[in-house]
């Protein structure tokens, strides 16, 4: 949608072509390669290859499902009540979400408690900290971008400065001076800082969910009752993500 809003100011102020008149090679090598080459400089090569990759991910539909999970870990929290916590290792077999699955698999082997949070903490930091990285790709490309769009804007308008004298190399010169800008803006607002938050977004919602998890597992450890684990895991969500969860179904206490 930025692009068609983008064209559109263009077509509407200048007619279809005047598309063309944005278009410049050079401006485009040194806002575009200057950017990534200096990130490039950044990063080693696989991390860069990594965070390029990471764009992906803004197409994926999230498939996180926050009251969904709070449900599920109720179920739990019920055959645990009423089996036994041996009992929640057949009931991770059916699971999808490996890190809920290993914090299951902590507590059915007998683990401290304070083991498994530990435990759970630092893998939930790991995941945290690879994230972090990709986001910050994205901050670092978007941050190079208008500084090369102005180090192209000095280079046209040298080259025009030294060549006043020719009439015909000042538009060309005075096109990369002003395009440049133009590219380096667009790169940070258009593509990184976009990118950018959407990555943030994501991380947010992962990091809230397998937050919930650690504290519903360790609830279940510690025998609490399902509906007082219902009402403590509810806390993480919003009032219209609370009532979601209420209608999914929530804890019903057994025995």
């Amino acid at each position: 949608m930025c692009g068609v809003v983008f064209i559109f100011g263009i077509f509407s102020s200048g007619g279809l072509g005047a598309l063309g008149d944005f278009v410049d090679y050079p401006s485009i090598f040194i806002t575009f390669g200057g950017s990534l080459f200096c990130v490039l400089a950044s990063y080693s090569l696989q991390n860069f290859k990594e965070g390029l990759g990471s764009i992906k991910l803004i197409f994926k539909t999230p498939t996180i499902n926050t009251p969904q999970m709070i449900t599920k870990i109720i179920e739990l929290s019920n055959i645990a009540r009423k089996e036994g916590l041996l009992s929640l290792e057949e009931a991770a077999a059916d699971l999808d979400d490996d890190f809920l699955k290993k914090g299951i698999l902590l507590i059915v082997d007998g683990t401290d408690p304070e083991l498994v949070r530990a435990i759970m903490e630092t893998e939930l930091v790991s995941i945290e900290g690879r994230h972090k990285a990709k986001i910050g790709f994205w901050d670092t490309l978007g941050s190079m971008g208008p500084a090369w769009g102005m180090i192209g804007t000095l280079v046209g308008l040298v080259n025009m400065l030294n060549k006043m004298d020719d009439p015909s190399a000042i538009g060309p010169n005075m096109a990369v001076a002003l395009i440049t800008t133009l590219y380096g803006s667009l790169l940070a607002n258009w593509l990184c800082a976009p990118v950018s938050s959407k990555l943030k977004e994501n991380n947010g919602e992962e990091v809230m969910v397998k937050e919930i998890m650690i504290e519903g597992l360790l609830s279940i450890q510690a025998g609490e009752n399902p509906r007082v684990i219902e009402e403590k895991l509810k806390s993480f969500l919003s009032p219209k993500d609370r009532a979601t969860q209420q209608e999914e179904g929530g804890g019903e206490e057994v025995g």
